[in-house]
């Protein structure tokens, strides 16, 4: 194709995904109570638990529609991951070798569950603990929190955490393309934990170790399992290169 017909392409699936993520957000919008109840979870338990009323506030009486909106949004975008993927992966296809466009499907599943995957420790594990560090630190102080500055944290770290989550797909990917092996990934262990760890950091909501280290285990079990992948992809290509040396 040429660069114009390569940016129609890519006009056309950004469309597409842009209209999918406006169907998942009308979808998530028509059960907004629920999506609430969920987001607020973490905080109302927390609340609960250590005595305080468990009732969000706001300032502004355009604020819950706003909240509802914008958790819409977030909803719709998770909820449209999958169609995302399979489109950028359409885009991208056309360049690809025929072996190489039997990853569509693994792709698709593994860059979408890892992201799920991610969203749901941050909210059942790091998410939880962090607001309980939090509301115990400030335990002479009464808690008076906004939907709006709630939602900002919840969201920051859901979405955080389920992009880090896509770790392996990106090495995946790199391992692939021949852009990585599992040599130079093992080499390079070192700085791949030092990485992580300021990433660990700036994702985590408090600064004590106990919410550093939720955050930061499991992103060098991610590496770990990165590693895994490429040696699997490097076996794989060995295996092919063997066949076409006794095949010419």
């Amino acid at each position: 194709m040429s660069f114009l017909e390569h940016l129609e392409e890519l006009r056309a699936r950004l469309l597409r995904s842009a209209a999918s993520i406006l169907i998942g957000t009308g979808i998530c919008f028509y059960f907004r109570d629920a999506i609430y109840g969920y987001m607020a979870r973490p905080l109302t338990e927390t609340l609960r638990s250590l005595g305080y009323p468990d009732r969000l506030i706001y300032n502004n009486p355009t604020d819950p529609f706003n909240l509802y909106i914008k958790l819409s949004m977030v909803g719709g975008i998770f909820l449209a991951s999958p169609y995302i993927l399979w489109q950028v992966w359409l885009f991208i296809s056309p360049g690809l070798y025929r072996h190489e466009k039997r990853y569509v499907w693994p792709f698709v599943v593994l860059t979408s569950g890892l992201f799920m995957l991610g969203g749901l420790f941050a909210y059942k594990m790091a998410f939880p603990a962090a607001l309980k560090f939090l509301l115990q630190f400030a335990h002479q102080f009464q808690p008076l929190i906004s939907i709006n500055e709630y939602l900002s944290l919840f969201t920051t770290l859901i979405v955080g955490v389920g992009v880090v989550f896509e770790l392996p797909v990106i090495i995946l990917l790199l391992s692939i393309f021949g852009i990585v092996t599992p040599k130079f990934l093992l080499k390079n262990i070192r700085y791949a934990v030092l990485i992580t760890a300021v990433v660990a950091a700036a994702l985590a909501p408090t600064p004590d170790w106990t919410t550093l280290f939720m955050f930061w285990i499991p992103m060098v079990g991610l590496y770990g399992v990165s590693i895994l992948l490429s040696w699997l992809v490097y076996l794989k290509k060995n295996r092919a290169r063997k066949r076409a040396e006794l095949n010419p």
